[in-house]
């Protein structure tokens, strides 16, 4: 599994950085395609920190309640044999 995953990641990045090649060939640029579509390089990194100012507190929060959980069932699962 770790290895498609990672076998994907890097056929990703293989293939974006060779259309990023393309279209600097054309004269396209980043920031050019962004504001197009009516962001900012700055807009886009707030949004980016918005996202994570709301999501860190509900992460934690969920994590306060599995761990236990896990803790528990992994201390009543009984032991495997052979593997």
């Amino acid at each position: 599994m770790f290895y498609n995953a990672l076998s994907t990641l890097i056929k990703f990045i293989l293939v974006a950085v060779l259309i990023g090649a393309v279209l600097n060939e054309f004269d396209i640029s980043a920031d050019q395609v962004l504001t197009d579509v009516g962001f900012t390089p700055q807009h886009i990194m707030a949004m980016l920190r918005e996202g994570f100012d709301w999501a860190l507190p509900h992460f934690i929060l969920g994590a306060l309640v599995l761990v236990p959980i896990w803790v528990v069932l992994f201390l009543l699962k009984p032991p495997r044999m052979g593997k």
